[in-house]
């Protein structure tokens, strides 16, 4: 899924999805202390581990990042999807980390089977 997407749907490497859908311990986020929140509006508008990412982002749609504001103020101008394509680099930043959680968990893996293997377990488990 694209980073873009991750943050208009809230799916993606957000605690509070990936608890719901049991690939995580806990419904956190886990790039600060805010345990109560890992959601992509906490990502968004307020985890101090991306503010620098963060900041012109905010400048751009003048303080409000609200998702009707940020869809209002990426359709005024190309410069202002790339300041919000610039920060929604962050989601790659958590996708990698949740790989490297993902070695060491016991709970599944976040990564889809695609392709033939899709097929295959797909066939097996039909048995």
């Amino acid at each position: 899924m694209v980073p873009q997407t991750q943050i208009l749907t809230k799916h993606g490497c957000f605690g509070k999805y990936l608890f719901r859908i049991g690939r995580e311990q806990s419904p956190g986020c886990h790039h600060c202390d805010d345990w109560l929140e890992g959601m992509a509006q906490h990502t968004l508008e307020v985890c101090p581990a991306w503010a620098e990412q963060r900041r012109t982002l905010e400048n751009t749609a003048a303080g409000d990042l609200s998702l009707p504001t940020i869809f209002q103020t990426i359709v005024r101008s190309e410069s202002a999807w790339n300041t919000a394509a610039s920060f929604c680099k962050v989601m790659s930043a958590k996708e990698a980390a949740a790989r490297d959680r993902e070695r060491t968990s016991t709970l599944p893996s976040c990564r889809r089977i695609t392709g033939r293997r899709r097929v295959i377990n797909a066939s097996l488990h039909a048995l």
